[in-house]
């Protein structure tokens, strides 16, 4: 290729690449520079909150109070607890119901997707709600309970040992449907060939599950886990919907930690930045443990 050529090349991918890279320093890189930067300083509003002093440099002061802040764990604990839930939860039961009725092995193929797939297309805070008048003391749920155990008293969300389960419960209802779409779509693209033969060769449906589909798909399950990962991690209008962080913070998340610390009450924006600081940092090193070991023991796609 001669030189022309060449820097002819170079300016093409430049002028394609060159809009998506601007806006991704713009929205994503920017911001996230801007919010560490905050992290180090005391910034607590500026005039608008009645703060007349200079902003200051405080070091990691807003990080040590955040790991010493107990509230701050408990919020990591549930965050943790949903990551558990989309991971070992939703994926796979969206790959075994998208295997399922990609094998067609149960009728009525379109409602069962239609019913699963159904949360996704709701308002998050509307399911929210619903789900919070379905679990409460006065709500179908402890009527159905009442019926089992007559007296029943329903504490779940005055218990703060028990305020997480209905949450989790929610959650692995309502995004299952969206990992069941992905491994759907995903399994149109096996060669039906490869199973025929598979299946003429006399593979058991768990063989050609194990050996032939879930190879496959080894890099979609790789995706998934990252975008259940990061989803988990930024958790946050469905838990406002349904109990707001209570009982007494116990259902809290690093987003609503986050919020809390920079909207309620006085404001500080240093210690709320050194929590969204945090999060990207766990979560840039979640995904990176995932990479590794993806291609340490994956299959190929």
């Amino acid at each position: 290729m001669s030189y022309s050529a060449r820097a002819e090349t170079r300016h093409a991918y430049l002028l394609l690449a060159l809009p998506a890279v601007i806006v991704y320093l713009a929205v994503i890189a920017f911001p996230t520079v801007f919010s560490f930067g905050l992290s180090l300083t005391d910034y607590k509003g500026g005039p608008l909150f009645g703060g007349l002093n200079a902003i200051r440099f405080v070091g990691i002061d807003h990080y040590v109070k955040m790991f010493g802040d107990r509230f701050f764990w408990i919020s990591l604990q549930n965050n943790v607890y949903i990551i558990l839930v989309s991971v070992f939860g939703q994926i796979p039961i969206g790959f075994t119901v998208a295997y399922v009725l990609y094998r067609k092995l149960v009728g009525m193929r379109d409602l069962f997707q239609t019913m699963i797939y159904l949360p996704t297309v709701i308002s998050t805070i509307v399911i929210g709600v619903l789900w919070r008048s379905f679990f409460s003391p006065y709500g179908p749920f402890t009527q159905l309970m009442e019926l089992i155990r007559p007296g029943w008293d329903n504490t779940l969300f005055l218990n703060p040992s028990t305020a997480m389960i209905p949450v989790l419960f929610v959650i692995l209802w309502m995004y299952t449907g969206t990992y069941l779409i992905i491994f759907l779509a995903s399994l149109q693209k096996i060669d039906p060939q490869i199973i025929d033969a598979a299946k003429i060769d006399g593979a058991s449906e768990w063989q050609v599950l194990g050996r032939v589909a879930l190879p496959s798909l080894s890099g979609v399950i790789l995706t998934t886990v990252i975008l259940a990962i990061s989803g988990s991690l930024k958790s946050f209008d469905l838990l406002f919907a349904m109990t707001a962080g209570n009982p007494a913070r116990r259902t809290s998340v690093l987003a609503l930690y986050m919020y809390d610390n920079a909207f309620r009450g006085s404001p500080d924006y240093g210690l709320a930045n050194a929590v969204s600081t945090f999060m990207v940092m766990l979560s840039f090193a979640l995904v990176l443990i995932l990479v590794v070991l993806e291609k340490r023991w994956g299959g190929g796609e």
